[in-house]
């Protein structure tokens, strides 16, 4: 568990869960689809998944457990660090360290982060003012993690083209593969509660990171042992995501969503806060080059289907993303009912 200082939990303001959303009470070990990546069956189950949920867990997914824990004990001694000396990587640009401000827009959080980029030098000299002139620790098991988790994406990429039939077997993965790719690797930390811990009737979400769909192609999620991860299910009723240290969660991006005309579904979901335990999560978002378009993919339309969404590139939808409020539906500006109307 990280221990933050007095400084630091004061750092936050107490944000609650306003909306009326139904939150389901029944167990969810039966719900959330869960993949084996070494079957056979993995790429049919992969497109079920992304259809019925958008979302979806896998086991045997070959990133080494080495990798993983070398990163979170880094992650954790980050976090511990006092607050004025994890500022100096900050503030974000949108890159660097935040907390409690989630964005340009007003959205707050139970949370603190470290965004970083695809780009590694970048990444030291970003954190050269937090680890002095040698942050080579830190880089290099971010550098091995970050590799092991993009070539388990571009597997599952590929995995959805073989089982939507698709011949081009690489036209997702060849996205994150490129070297103009433009993902980005976020590090969540979220402290305990202290107003939940005191007050034990209080029945009301507190706010880790308020709800939202991911705007890239597809979210690589893994977390600590700690709950608070929340999906949205098509009847807009939540259920809470059982925690796997030893398991990724897979998240369709809006931008899968376009690329297969709306067939595969990008998932809303959010993180509450706890009362007692930190989460600490890490998520790759892999997203293409600034310059590629995104629109539906052609060997996807079926007969005089048409597109649902106006193609734009992925800068401009970035830019859109980055301009909204968490909660926004993002594809909105882009649907052509909606450009139309």
């Amino acid at each position: 568990m990280v221990v933050l200082s007095k400084q630091t939990t004061e750092q936050y303001s107490y944000i609650r869960n306003c909306n009326n959303n139904k939150t389901s009470t029944f167990s969810t070990n039966g719900i959330i689809p869960v993949v084996d990546l070494t079957k056979p069956e993995a790429k049919n189950l992969i497109v079920k998944a992304c259809e019925e949920f958008g979302f979806f867990k896998v086991i045997n997914h070959g990133v080494p457990m080495e990798a993983i824990s070398k990163l979170e004990s880094e992650a954790i001694n980050f976090f511990s660090l006092p607050y004025n000396q994890k500022e100096k990587a900050g503030p974000p640009n949108p890159f660097g360290y935040g907390n409690k401000q989630i964005g340009l827009n007003g959205d707050v959080g139970w949370v603190e982060y470290l965004l970083l980029k695809n780009n590694q030098d970048y990444n030291s000299m970003r954190l050269s003012s937090v680890f002095g002139q040698n942050p080579e620790k830190f880089r290099c098991v971010l550098n091995d993690y970050m590799s092991a988790v993009r070539k388990m994406g571009c597997e599952i990429l590929e995995m959805m083209a073989e089982g939507l039939n698709i011949e081009e077997k690489n036209v997702f993965s060849k996205l994150l593969k490129d070297k103009e790719s433009d993902s980005i690797f976020r590090l969540n930390h979220y402290p305990p509660c202290p107003e939940m811990a005191l007050d034990k009737k209080n029945d009301e979400n507190m706010v880790g990171f308020g709800e939202h769909t991911d705007p890239q192609i597809i979210s690589l999620l893994r977390s600590n042992n700690t709950s608070g991860l929340q999906i949205c299910l098509r009847d807009k009723s939540w259920i809470s995501v059982p925690p796997d240290y030893s398991s990724f969660f897979i998240n369709v991006g809006d931008s899968l969503q376009v690329m297969t005309n709306g067939r595969f579904r990008s998932v809303r979901h959010r993180v509450l806060a706890n009362g007692y335990d930190s989460r600490l999560s890490m998520i790759y978002f892999g997203g293409p080059p600034l310059s590629e378009k995104i629109a539906p993919l052609p060997c996807l339309m079926k007969g005089k289907e048409e597109s649902l969404y106006k193609e734009f590139t992925w800068f401009e939808y970035k830019k859109s993303a980055y301009a909204s409020r968490l909660a926004d539906n993002r594809l909105g500006h882009f649907e052509r009912i909606a450009a139309s109307s």
